[in-house]
């Protein structure tokens, strides 16, 4: 045999297949089977007896939608005229229909009695022998065969839709969980968003504010503007862009790289443009990257904040660890510079945000404002 040939004969494997399991298929085999079993029997028998005959093979194409009375139509068929296959079929219908057992119970026990006291009666119908009792044991089984299966299809039937509703639930359980963390990845960019892009914005609308002030060149001081009106007009975008990531969220995402470390703070001290007095005393202990992630965020958010709200202030960061916990404190003294030309807008979140970076990771976030006038931020962060 070729390989076109072994081709064809494989594709023709799953039409046949499907052919056989078609409704079309299932309903007609059946009837033809049956009508084939009443013709062989019906020969030299009366016509109302073939009457009889085609009546219960006909009845069968219904016997999806009226199985109990189609079971009716082939008993008498049955009792005159002694087919098997037209009532065999009709007590199975019953058996794949009907759940209680009782209904197909009753139509298997009518069509072993129709079977063993079938007409004409046998003059010995009565009496006790061999025969008799083989003949009532073929009549018992015939009748409890088609019910046996009928309920076993049934049976298997309720439990294929048992487990399509459970790969269903599975389904609606895995997007549900899948939705949950999309809502908590969600909630981190908005914080990463916040974190990273408003600080660096802000830092650019205050440069560009002590340019417009210091600056004695037109030009310059219109160029220093603008620059702060498009800072100020970012800074309002971004917020309304956090406060929809955080209540309906983004579909998909990255995360930022690299993720800024304790080792990034230095940096981020020397390009804030403030008067910082900083120690930075993080241990030899290697952090878990979400600890100095955190750490990192709540400096950088302190700054920011400093910027915004106390300009000319003495600020003071401070990094230290103590036993197993690493403390974050950033604070500054009262405002002593000019108030900014037009505020800075804010969100509200970044406060926020720490809080819950520290609450995620077992810890604690306080925020206040100082006796002396100023503002502190302290998160405890445990390893």
């Amino acid at each position: 045999m070729t390989d076109a040939t072994a081709e064809v004969g494989a594709a023709a494997v799953p039409r046949r297949r499907a052919w056989l399991r078609s409704p079309r298929t299932t309903l007609l085999v059946p009837v033809a089977a049956a009508a084939v079993d009443s013709a062989l029997v019906a020969k030299g028998s009366e016509p109302w007896q073939i009457a009889l005959s085609a009546l219960s093979v006909v009845a069968l194409l219904a016997r999806r939608r009226y199985p109990l009375t189609v079971a009716l139509l082939a008993l008498p068929g049955a009792f005159f005229n002694e087919i098997w296959l037209a009532p065999l079929t009709a007590v199975y219908a019953v058996s794949a229909a009907y759940p209680k057992p009782r209904i197909p119970v009753a139509c298997a026990v009518s069509f072993a009695l129709v079977e063993f006291f079938h007409w004409p009666f046998a003059p010995d119908l009565f009496a006790l022998s061999r025969d008799n009792a083989l003949y009532a044991i073929q009549c018992v089984m015939l009748g409890a065969g088609p019910a046996a299966l009928g309920m076993l299809t049934r049976t298997r039937r309720e439990l294929g839709e048992r487990v399509t509703e459970l790969t269903q639930g599975r389904r609606r359980e895995s997007r549900l969980i899948a939705e949950r963390v999309l809502t908590a990845e969600r909630a981190r960019l908005a914080r990463e968003m916040h974190d990273v892009v408003s600080h660096q914005v802000s830092l650019i609308s205050i440069q560009a504010g002590a340019i417009q002030v210091a600056s004695t060149d037109p030009a310059a001081r219109d160029g220093a503007r603008t620059i702060r009106e498009l800072s100020v007009r970012t800074l309002d975008e971004l917020r309304q862009m956090v406060g929809v990531l955080r209540a309906d969220g983004a579909r998909s995402g990255t995360p930022l790289t690299p993720q800024p470390t304790l080792a990034d703070l230095p940096r981020l001290i020397g390009g804030s443009g403030l008067p910082v007095a900083h120690r930075l005393d993080p241990g030899r202990r290697d952090w878990p990257e979400a600890v100095e992630r955190a750490a990192y965020r709540t400096v950088q958010e302190g700054l920011t904040n400093i910027s915004k709200h106390a300009p000319g202030a003495q600020v003071t960061v401070r990094v230290a660890a103590r036993g197993e916990k690493l403390h974050i404190e950033v604070r500054n003294g009262p405002p002593t510079g000019p108030a900014p030309a037009a505020p800075l807008p804010g969100g509200g979140h970044g406060l926020v945000g720490l809080r819950e970076r520290a609450a995620l990771l077992g810890g604690t976030f306080t925020a206040g404002p100082t006796p002396d006038g100023g503002f502190a931020l302290h998160a405890v962060l445990p390893a």
